[in-house]
């Protein structure tokens, strides 16, 4: 699912199924269609490389990119008591 800017339009070509809500026509949401989940987890990324790593070279984007990733899908996950 993206919005409708340029660049994602030729997700369609990539993927079997690509949904795309239309931010300019004033859609925000189509049933289960929505960018929400994307757009909170580039906030968390984009704070935690402001505020906690001040600096991300090309050469280890990846290993950021898989941490944020990490600490995301388990974000939930509570302590053992």
């Amino acid at each position: 699912m993206t919005d409708d800017m340029g660049v994602y339009i030729r997700l369609n070509q990539e993927f079997d199924k690509h949904d795309v809500i239309w931010h300019s026509h004033r859609e925000y949401v189509r049933g289960k269609v929505h960018t929400n989940t994307i757009e909170n987890y580039f906030s968390i990324l984009k704070r935690g490389r402001v505020g906690v790593f001040h600096h991300v070279g090309p050469r280890h984007l990846k290993r950021y990119i898989g941490e944020f990733n990490f600490r995301y899908n388990h974000r939930k996950i509570e302590d053992a008591a």
